[in-house]
């Protein structure tokens, strides 16, 4: 038996299952940590229908130890993380004490991180990295000027910030938390930006240009806005939607000054290329301050904090223990 936090169609129970209830894979896993992002938050509240079948355990992040594997790829006692492959949300995920998974979803513990750190980072801090990844591809450099980080108060936005002041970028954080102000700055931010500056409509195609690269998790008008805002030849790393899907612009960015918006996907992220950007988490970010972005929560918790990630209350990473 292992306990669970099971969503039914109106409903968010703790539960006790036995394990010939875990759906099918290769790999079992007692998991130690999972993690809460924007879309645990949706899926906990039954948003964009991206549960389709009910019983379901969510839960997008997971870390702990193999029990059992059919698989020659891992055995039992090998340290594992999953993110992405659309876990807790078509298959059962990490908000519970075990998992079933494909070994081709798992990724082996990086050297320097633990199993907790790991869901500190999560598929925030996989997103954040994935990101500024495309943006070194595409000619971001530490002296190419203010990089941007929207939403920077929430978890992909928090360990933006992190990554890219401790590789010697000149970061601005905006955030409709002005409270939060010190916390950025402690992250490495040198600006602040109030929210409300990108927030509202703008009539021109063009505004002065001023951020080298962003990354932005808010979409809707301020993406719009940082767009307009871009130097000639920088890109914008498109992580997500928390102020709204549509984007309402025009190409003048694009033709003018040669801007690039760049999509960024973590959930199918290629396998063969994770295990590498994990790698680099665990050396080039400041696993010292990963602790001031944290707290760590019980399954009792989830359902609460569900409804605050959606409402913009959630400062930085929450790390779900399973097991508390």
């Amino acid at each position: 038996m292992f306990k669970a936090l099971i969503l039914h169609e109106h409903s968010a129970l703790i539960e006790e299952l036995d394990e010939s209830r875990l759906p099918a894979g290769d790999v079992e896993i007692a998991v130690a940590y999972s993690s809460l992002n924007y879309k645990d938050g949706m899926i906990l509240n039954g948003l964009g229908g991206l549960v389709k079948t009910y019983p379901h355990i969510p839960g997008l992040d997971l870390a702990g130890t193999v029990v059992h594997s059919q698989s020659n790829q891992f055995q039992p006692g090998d340290q594992v993380i999953c993110t992405g492959w659309r876990v807790g949300e078509t298959h059962w995920g990490g908000y519970a004490q075990k998992a079933r998974l494909k070994a081709d979803w798992l990724v082996r513990l990086p050297t320097g991180l633990t199993l907790r750190t790991a869901m500190g980072l999560g598929a925030a801090g996989l997103t954040a990295a994935i990101s500024l990844e495309a943006l070194e591809a595409h000619g971001l450099a530490p002296d190419k000027g203010e990089v941007l980080v929207t939403g920077a108060a929430g978890g992909v936005g928090s360990l933006s910030v992190l990554l890219l002041a401790s590789l010697g970028y000149q970061v601005a954080a905006s955030t409709g938390r002005p409270e939060l102000e010190s916390y950025l700055k402690d992250l490495g931010a040198q600006t602040i930006i109030p929210r409300q500056d990108l927030a509202e409509p703008s009539n021109k195609p063009l505004e002065s240009a001023r951020w080298a690269a962003c990354i932005d998790s808010v979409g809707g008008t301020t993406l719009a806005r940082v767009l307009a805002q871009m130097n000639y030849g920088g890109s914008v790393a498109s992580v997500g939607l928390a102020g709204g899907a549509q984007l309402t612009t025009t190409v003048i960015p694009f033709l003018l000054r040669s801007v690039n918006i760049l999509g960024i996907d973590s959930v199918f992220y290629p396998a063969e290329r994770r295990a590498a950007t994990w790698a680099r988490l665990a050396t080039e970010l400041p696993l010292e301050k990963l602790e001031f972005i944290c707290t760590e929560v019980g399954l009792a918790d989830v359902p609460r904090l569900g409804k605050d990630i959606l409402a913009g209350k959630v400062q930085g990473r929450v790390i779900v223990n399973p097991n508390q």
